[in-house]
């Protein structure tokens, strides 16, 4: 041997070093397959929104409206997120006789206070009557059967 012979400087690597590298390889990728997996899935809210346009086909462009724009940053179907859920504001409006009118004006204008504190930006892309769509498919909204 000589001098310069550097394998008897450094201590044998340890097993269980590959070992555990392996494993946590392993569980990292089962993790990502499993998150793969819930977000292929259907959730009950997305099967209750296109069940209702099923029972109600003039609710299409509504339901298209939404799916294609900014709401679902903040609102869910049963679910609130940054504003009320779609079914809360169906519920608290449905029964009045302008409703229709009134959320289509305040998804163009938007709105402060209605649900505390939470400010609605207004969506000034949206016209009349595509408002007018998306309040006729929020009014239609109903919970989740469980």
């Amino acid at each position: 041997m000589t001098d310069h012979d550097d394998e008897d400087h450094y201590p044998p690597k340890p097993r269980w070093i590959g070992w555990a590298i392996a494993i946590f390889m392993v569980a990292a990728a089962l993790g990502v397959a499993n998150i793969g997996w819930r977000i292929m899935m259907v959730s009950p809210a997305e099967k209750a929104a296109e069940a209702l346009v099923q029972q109600h086909p003039e609710l299409v462009a509504g339901k298209k409206l939404v799916e294609t724009s900014d709401c679902m940053r903040c609102h869910g179907w049963d679910r609130g997120y940054v504003g009320p859920a779609f079914v809360a504001i169906a519920e608290r409006y449905r029964g009045q006789p302008d409703a229709e009118a009134y959320l289509a004006r305040k998804i163009r204008e938007g709105s402060v206070g209605a649900w505390g504190k939470v400010i609605m930006p207004r969506q000034s892309q949206v016209d009349e009557a595509q408002s007018l769509q998306i309040a006729r498919w929020l009014l239609a909204a109903e919970p989740v059967a469980k």
